[in-house]
């Protein structure tokens, strides 16, 4: 690590802690040359997740999207904001888990629907009548049916 100081390739760390958010490591160090202390903050690189589209263009994740998109599917169902955070949360930390850098956009409203289905049945059924592009009210019966079987398991 430079020192900004004297420009010298050599110090020491004295303190290191981690920042108020978590997602990076505050280090305060002394210049072995100089004797000048400085702060630095390591951050964790990441690599970021794209999603392939149905069109097979790619675009990144974004969590602020896929929030918009649950609370469109949840108008006037009395979930707070938090809810949705949280989901949108779950699914990203599932999918960096996989290590995976590209994944299909299936797969990740798939995943939010399982999040979901556990919250809100109502919400669930209405995002999945988007996702899957329901055409009639039979499609949205045999979903529902399909939420009401898994309930009674």
């Amino acid at each position: 690590m430079k020192c900004p100081h004297c420009r010298g390739n050599d110090s020491k760390v004295i303190d290191s802690r981690a920042t108020a958010d978590g997602k990076a490591t505050r280090r305060r160090r002394e210049c072995l040359n100089c004797k000048g202390r400085f702060t630095t903050y390591e951050f964790v690189e990441t690599v970021p997740l794209l999603v392939i589209k149905k069109d097979k263009s790619r675009q990144r994740f974004d969590k602020e999207k896929l929030v918009a998109m649950l609370i469109r599917a949840c108008g006037k169902r009395p979930l707070a904001l938090n809810v949705f955070k949280n989901i949108v949360n779950e699914v990203e930390q599932e999918l960096l888990s996989k290590f995976v850098q590209e994944v299909p956009s299936s797969t990740v409203a798939e995943l939010t629907m399982k999040k979901l289905k556990d919250v809100d049945a109502v919400a669930y059924i209405r995002f999945a009548s988007v996702y899957y592009e329901f055409s009639s009210t039979a499609e949205f019966v045999k979903e529902i049916e399909k939420l009401e079987d898994v309930k009674k398991l």
